[in-house]
């Protein structure tokens, strides 16, 4: 037989019968020479098609301990508590990163074995949970809820974590983050509330979006649904229909954030509000304020928008931030109208405010808090910016 690379079964069990007849081959003949050529020829051939799978983890651990002289007692600082290990050696709990890592520094195990993936070499962990509020995403559900506890939790964050930023698929979009009085923000919270707002958006089944669907015609219709009890509920369905998820999720520590917009790498925008301010006047504002910059801003490049809306307001910020604010109130109250009954507006008793809620078919809590705010004096109408309104109608 010919010597050559072997492609087939055929040519594969042609070599074996080959090998056969050279297997008593004596030292230094040419046989010889043959029998070495076509083992190697056989061997990458069973190498290419029918590899060696690699040793259990479990099974290695246990070797490690045998040559080393250790017991159970010893894994502790590999593994953990003794009840983990205990589950671990009995095969009732996979082995974390973590775990993988103290095993693979400590007792020299192969990482290739330990991942059970052919050639997989440990890499330095991207994310460190301490850089995040990771308590706080834990008892907000940012995580699978089959986690028994957050010790549990933290030994497994770097899976976590990993998961949790997956669904940026490589494409974070460009952060831009709230200016706010009260403090500065937390930018690692805020790209994890990102994230598991993404992560939410994504498993809601919508109709496909089209952005050029989004006009100020549009975000007009959006806000007379505030005139109706249920309007942000309402304000829900019209966006979900025009393919955009309105997800509501609380803040974390250290983010000041009442909204934010941004899209998912399908290019589908998302909407994110907080409820910090749990009000009638911030829904409508919020929402206003990013849906202004999905007509505005998004799609020509990959931005997210991160807002405190209230701060905002108040304080000089990026330009495209005082775009959505000046749009929005537009929106809310058209210009020529507040203009025209401003010194009204802003004298204005109850009465008079639901009188002129009625004439723009809108929420009295928008009125009374644009009138807040022009005034500068928010102890006025606390009763008509529908103060505890929102959050109840969301989560009863």
């Amino acid at each position: 037989m010919k010597p050559k690379i072997l492609k087939t079964e055929a040519e594969y069990q042609e070599a074996l019968a080959y090998l056969d007849t050279l297997m008593d081959a004596e030292p230094g003949s040419p046989e010889e020479e043959e029998l070495e050529l076509f083992s190697t020829l056989v061997e990458q051939y069973e190498q290419a098609h029918f590899p060696i799978d690699l040793p259990d983890p479990v099974a290695a651990i246990e070797f490690r301990m045998d040559q080393q002289g250790l017991t159970r007692k010893d894994l502790k600082q590999f593994i953990g508590s003794q009840s983990k290990v205990s589950e671990v050696l009995n095969r009732k709990r996979p082995l974390s990163l973590a775990m993988i890592r103290a095993l693979h520094t400590g007792l020299g195990i192969p990482a290739e074995i330990l991942l059970q993936e052919p050639g997989k070499k440990l890499v330095e962990p991207r994310y460190d949970y301490r850089r995040f509020p990771f308590r706080d995403m834990f008892h907000a559900g940012f995580f699978p809820s089959n986690l028994e506890s957050l010790q549990e939790a933290k030994g497994m964050a770097e899976e976590l974590l990993e998961d949790l930023f997956s669904v940026f698929r490589g494409q974070q979009p460009q952060p831009i983050f709230p200016r706010c009085s009260e403090g500065q923000s937390d930018e690692q919270a805020l790209i994890a509330w990102q994230a598991r707002v993404m992560m939410l958006a994504e498993s809601q089944n919508l109709p496909a979006y089209d952005s050029s669907k989004i006009s100020q015609d549009f975000i007009r219709d959006m806000v007379q649904l505030s005139y109706f009890d249920q309007g942000p509920l309402l304000a829900k369905e019209k966006l979900n229909k025009r393919g955009i998820p309105l997800i509501i999720l609380r803040h974390l520590p250290h983010t000041y954030l009442d909204g934010a917009c941004f899209q998912l790498p399908s290019g589908r925008a998302v909407i994110g509000l907080t409820l910090r301010h749990d009000r009638l006047d911030n829904f409508w504002f919020t929402l206003t304020h990013e849906l202004a910059h999905i007509l505005l801003h998004l799609g020509s490049q990959p931005l997210a928008f991160f807002d405190d809306t209230e701060s905002s307001l108040r304080e000089s910020c990026d330009p495209q931030e005082e775009e959505a604010n000046s749009l929005a109130r537009d929106m809310l109250i058209p210009r020529d109208y507040w203009e025209q009954r401003k010194e009204a507006l802003l004298n204005a008793n109850r009465a008079e405010i639901h009188a002129f809620a009625e004439d723009l078919q809108i929420s009295p809590a928008i009125l009374a808090g644009r009138i807040r705010w022009e005034s500068n004096d928010y102890t006025r109408f606390d009763d008509l910016i529908g103060r505890n309104k929102v959050r109840q109608l969301f989560f009863g």
